[in-house]
């Protein structure tokens, strides 16, 4: 039996993903608007992933396992990059975004949260039923 993206547990992963969105937006806001010349591409990749938490958020709440599925692989796929990155050329990260040092700043939630997305959608084995 399958069972909607957006129901049960998946709605604790909405409501995470909601939070993350706000909170990367509103750094990468603050950021963007205080001292975007500092570092540019440390600040655009941090509005990058307030981007894909959006796209996350709706698409699960919407049921739309697709997208979800799609955006939690570009995730993972940033996090990954990007905290290696920040590691091995610090210097191309003069400042931290919400993927550097695989989402340290964040208790590595967003090293986690996207694989816990991708076990709930193939869990529930509707990604492009819903």
């Amino acid at each position: 039996m399958t069972t909607r993206v957006n129901t049960g547990p998946g709605r604790v992963l909405v409501a995470v993903y909601g939070v993350f969105a706000l909170a990367a937006s509103a750094r990468a806001g603050v950021q963007i608007a205080t001292k975007f010349s500092e570092a540019p591409l440390a600040y655009s990749l941090s509005a990058f992933a307030a981007l894909v938490y959006i796209v996350l958020t709706v698409a699960l709440a919407r049921g739309n396992g697709r997208l979800a599925l799609a955006a939690c692989l570009i995730e993972l796929a940033g996090v990954l990059v990007v905290g290696t990155l920040s590691i091995v050329d610090s210097q191309a990260f003069p400042h931290a975004t919400v993927w550097s040092g695989f989402g340290s700043g964040y208790l590595f939630i967003p090293l986690v949260l996207p694989v816990i997305g991708l076990v709930w959608l193939f869990r529930t084995r509707r990604l492009g039923q819903v």
